[in-house]
């Protein structure tokens, strides 16, 4: 911590944060998660345990005159045995909506995972700082992106002048889910995700339910959407589906369906957008599971591959492409009794003519570039001209 100012140390609480459904007060101080507290009661994965405790979308939001801000954090990073640290995640610095700094904390703890076993190993460390220093003077609104890709806990908050909650702005709420690409996989930073691009991109506040390897349907996923506040929301599912070859045609299209019926529940004439995978050569025709290619583990590369057996697709095995067909089909015939329920395919987003000119580099996931073009698309289809969530 620096001395140099007259630091005002603000207590951390829940209304503060923007983007969360739950906080979780730790020994440390507040962990914030994108499930509630009912909902991660009901779950027995790990994956998805550590997914929704990463904060992506998730900001502190403020309103002061400060010039100087300084929050401590507790990170948990992730490693992969064998292969090189991965880069420290970036806080985005907003100030009254526009970009004004980034950084990175030091410390905290580590968790190494084996990708040959999926054991892993925890190392405990210590809170670090980041400080965001030569902001404009006047009162202005604040936000401190938190990293999307790293679970954080949030110690300590100083200003050098004080802080209140960001008030209200009359901005529409988007609620999103997705898998590990709405999450952000390899985006640059937390506002340079392709959810956070549109969002921004349309003057709207994100709730983004991007869940690592975890777009699974879940109906505790579905009642958590039905009970959150939203004026816009979008479900993008397929992927995950076919990455751990989770259920089969006959299962899916039941389970399309309740999910969009739960949150129906809670948001009977919300603008609804579901949306279909982006085009992944691997498993547009190859069922799954996905599982990364050992050949290349072994030389320190991570690339995946399809494990499945594209002759098990008449007998209802899924792909890309089935499930492409079958949510065109679902929305088509639910369309008739729910105007406001809309299909976006996934390939207008990113298809194959996109792959080639924007590879994924592992095979399954987007790099920062193909973030900011998917983001950019999503806002065009969505946002502008007569796209769903276009303002009136």
């Amino acid at each position: 911590m620096h001395t140099e100012h007259d630091w005002i140390t603000t207590p951390l609480t829940a209304d503060l944060l923007r983007g969360a459904l739950d906080v979780e007060r730790t020994e440390h101080g507040l962990l914030p998660h994108r499930l509630p507290a009912r909902a991660r009661a009901q779950n027995t994965d790990p994956q998805l345990a550590m997914a929704e405790a990463q904060p992506s979308g998730v900001r502190l939001a403020f309103r002061t005159a400060a010039t100087a801000v300084e929050l401590d954090t507790l990170r948990t990073k992730r490693e992969y045995t064998g292969f090189p640290p991965r880069p420290d995640g970036l806080y985005d610095l907003l100030v009254d909506g526009r970009p004004a700094g980034q950084a990175s904390a030091t410390g905290g703890n580590v968790l190494t995972v084996d990708l040959t076993t999926w054991e892993s190993e925890f190392a405990p460390g210590p809170a670090g700082t980041v400080r965001f220093d030569g902001l404009p003077g006047g009162d202005k609104d604040v936000e401190i992106w938190l990293p999307h890709n790293e679970s954080t806990e949030l110690v300590a908050l100083r200003t050098d002048a004080p802080v209140t909650p960001l008030p209200d702005r009359g901005r529409r709420v988007w609620l999103h889910h997705g898998s590990s690409i709405s999450h952000g996989s390899d985006g640059a930073s937390p506002t340079a995700v392709w959810p956070s691009i549109a969002a921004l991109r349309g003057g709207v506040e994100l709730i983004n339910l991007g869940l690592g390897g975890s777009a699974m349907l879940d109906p505790f996923t579905a009642r958590a959407m039905r009970d959150t506040p939203a004026d816009l929301i979008s479900v993008k599912v397929g992927i995950n589906l076919v990455n751990r070859d989770a259920m089969r045609l006959r299962a899916f299209g039941p389970a399309v369906h309740g999910f969009l019926d739960t949150i129906r529940e809670g948001h009977p004439d919300t603008p609804l957008l579901l949306v279909s995978p982006l085009h992944c050569a691997i498993h547009e025709d190859t069922p799954g599971p996905t599982a990364p290619d050992a050949r290349e583990l072994a030389e320190g590369r991570l690339l995946f591959e399809a494990m499945g057996d594209p002759a098990q697709t008449p007998t209802g095995a899924l792909t890309l492409t089935v499930i492409r067909d079958e949510l065109s089909r679902i929305v088509r015939r639910r369309a008739a009794d729910d105007p406001n329920l809309h299909y976006l395919d996934g390939l207008d987003l990113y298809g194959a003519a996109d792959a080639a000119a924007l590879p994924l580099p592992d095979h399954v996931h987007p790099d920062a570039a193909t973030h900011r073009h998917i983001g950019a698309r999503f806002h065009e289809l969505a946002f502008t001209g007569g796209g769903p969530f276009a303002a009136e």
